[in-house]
Parts: structure tokens; sequence; C-alpha cells
């Protein structure tokens, strides 16, 4: 899947694929001005928000540098019969914004269907889980005091400018569950200056940063920080615990008393380290990820005409001489051979049209959009979920 995103941010931090995630703090500006304002805008975030009932932590509201407490600026909304639904009162949001404030939406991918789909393309861009979290900020409100995370981070300037300060590690690639609280800020300024509209960077995990638009008198900042959260070694070593589970040696008591076994043990484990190696944990995970959420596509509401493949990563599409195979989200289906062009195409993540699909891969391609479907790799083209795609990622029979 080409999305507009990910070919801006390789050419503005000079990268060819995902291999440097991870790796050094850089940063640049995105030559594709349109994709800026298409991603989010501050208007289209406060909407996402009036629209729906959310709660902590998922949406927050920081000011001078504390965070607000809900009731200042949530409230109840009670149906004539009574029953009440949490919502933003945007009333309240609004005083809050215009005497400066930071409005933090996590996890936005969940609610809007354009950052659904960015998240979607930059998984399987980097072939790693992929959230984003938008942070609009007003006046001269300031931000989260100095932090690091525990993932790498893409952040995009979408909207207004924020003063930024990044510091590089205290202790090498730190952890969510680590032996070490690492809560000591490093000294070393890797960089500090201002994050304009069409500004993008990334941040490796660990390094230290804060941003704050302090000094800056009036105006606004929008930026979107996408979380990467790449797999580590202990990742891998918490998976082989799962699998050791298979090896009867694995599953006796430990006897604390005479140390029995435990050179059985010892072997057992280096076998299983040899025959499942990291490589074979990373193939895994992508294929065991559950199926993501999408609505549902039933006849009763009309037939289907358009479809796109919605799985967290791309679907392995293997060639058996008269038969293919393809594998996503744990599943296995088995087509003939003669259905690859179609399957190439409904498995590549970008929307299809099934009537100007015909006459590129032929009539199966309806009988087989509709079997993908069924299985939940693909999902039903509704209006809204095109709209993510629009001007971001190309139709695929177009």
């Amino acid at each position: 899947m080409e999305h507009r995103l990910i070919g801006a941010v390789e050419t503005a931090l000079g990268w060819r694929g995902a291999e440097g995630l991870g790796r050094d703090f850089v940063r640049g500006r995105l030559n594709d001005p349109e994709v800026v304002s298409r991603l989010l805008t501050p208007n289209r975030m406060l909407d996402v928000v009036m629209r729906r009932s959310l709660n902590r932590p998922q949406f927050r509201v920081f000011r001078e540098g504390e965070e607000v407490h809900p009731a200042v600026y949530f409230t109840d909304s009670v149906s004539p019969r009574g029953q009440s639904i949490p919502m933003v009162n945007m009333h309240s949001l609004g005083r809050l914004l215009r005497d400066g404030a930071t409005v933090i939406l996590d996890q936005a991918n969940v609610f809007d269907p354009t950052m659904e789909v960015t998240c979607r393309a930059l998984q399987w861009w980097s072939q790693e889980r992929v959230q984003v979290n938008a942070y609009l900020t007003t006046n001269e409100a300031s931000g989260f005091p100095l932090h690091w995370d525990d993932h790498d981070v893409l952040i995009v300037q979408l909207a207004g400018e924020k003063e930024w300060e990044v510091r590089g590690t205290s202790r090498p690639v730190p952890m969510y569950r680590d032996t070490d609280p690492n809560n000591t800020p490093s000294e070393e300024i890797v960089w500090s200056g201002v994050m304009e509209t069409g500004d993008v960077m990334h941040i490796p995990r660990g390094y230290w940063h804060q941003a704050t638009r302090n000094g800056h008198g009036s105006g606004k900042s929008l930026h979107v920080t996408f979380g990467i959260t790449k797999r580590t070694g202990a990742s891998w070593l918490a998976w082989l615990g799962d699998w050791c589970r298979e090896s009867e040696v694995f599953r006796h008591d430990l006897d604390r008393w005479h140390g029995n076994g435990i050179a059985s043990l010892t072997d057992a484990a280096t076998r299983l380290i040899n025959e499942r190696s990291p490589a074979d944990f990373l193939a895994a995970y992508e294929q065991t990820m559950p199926l993501p959420r999408h609505v549902p596509f039933l006849e009763i509401f009309g037939q289907l005409d358009a479809v796109v493949c919605t799985t967290h990563f791309a679907p392995q599409i293997r060639e058996n001489g008269q038969t293919a195979d393809v594998l996503a989200s744990g599943r296995r289906l088995t087509f003939a051979a003669k259905a690859l062009p179609a399957l190439r195409l409904l498995l590549s993540g970008v929307p299809v049209r099934l009537d100007q699909a015909v006459p590129t891969v032929g009539a199966e391609v309806l009988e087989i959009a509709k079997v993908l479907v069924e299985e939940e790799l693909c999902a039903s083209l509704t209006p809204e979920l095109f709209s993510g795609y629009t001007g971001l990622v190309t139709n695929a029979t177009s």
C-alpha cells in the first residue's frame, strides 16, 4: 500500500524504507504540503471529540503543565428517558482552549478513518504495530515535562508551530517493563528549535524530549505522533515461554530440594532457542495478529461493490503451482492459481471498485472478493472508510 505520507517522510528524513526506525534522531520537512492538511486539522479533531463519548486517558486536557480534572470539561448528556452518556462539554473545552490549553486525543486511529488508514499503511511499511495520538495546543500552553517514550515516534506538525527540546538517552533502549526506572534525564541536547507546519521528525525510543508554546503568544499547534512499537529480544523470549509448554519437561514442577531435572531443562531450552529463531517470531507475530474492527458486510444492506484489505499487516500470497495460499491474521485460504491476478489486486491494501476490476482481472474477482470479505481479510468499502483513502492512497483500479 503506497501512502503519500510514507513517501513524503522517507524523502524528508533521507530514508529508504523503514530501516531508519529506532536508529538516530532525524528531522526534515515534507515536500507534499497537501498531505499535511489532509491528515487532520484542528477543527476536524474537535469534531471527532464532539461526536463521541470519550473517557480518560483517551481524551485529556492540560493547562499550565497540569492535567485538568475531567469534571471541568465533561458533562452527562441525558436523554428524554433519563439515560446518561458522558460527553465532552464543548463550551467548557472552548473556554480552556481560548485561555491556553493542550488537548490530547490518544489512538485517534480508532475514531477517524484517515488516521486509521494512515496507521495501517505505516504498519504495512514498518511491519510493526502503530497508533497515533493527536496534540492540539493553543496560545502559550505548555506540554508534558521532559520525558521519554518506550517506543519510536514519528512526529508530523500539521498546523501552527511548537518549540521542542530533544535530548539523548540516559539508558540505552529503555523499556516499559525494565530493571531500571530511568528517571534521570540526559544532559545531552540533540536538537532544540521550533517545529513548523509541514516539519517531521523521528525520535527513537528512550530519547528525552519536551514541547511547549510558552513565549509564543497567541496561536496554535497541532501535531500527531505516530507511536511505532518494535519487538525486542525480550519479546522473542516471552514468545518462547509460550512455546515451551508444548514440551513435557517444562511442565514439571521445579525441584527446589534436590535440583533434579536442571540439566534436562537446560538442554530443552537450548533446543527450543535453536528451533524457533527471532526470524520465526517476527513472521509468526504478523501472521497471528487478530482481525481488525470493521463494518460487517450484510447483503440485506446492498450488494458488495467495493472492497479494501484491512489486515494489520500485508497478507502473504504463496504460489504452489496449481494453487495459491493466502496467509493473514492466523488464516490460510487456498485458491486456484488462476485467482492470482485478482488476489494481488484485492490484497494490495488500496480500494478496489469491483465493476472496474472485472475488465482488468476477470469476472472471478467478484466471487473472490466475497470470500475475502466473509473471511474478514477485506472489508466492504463504506463511504466513511473510503474517505480515509481519498487523496492519500490511489484507487487500485482507477
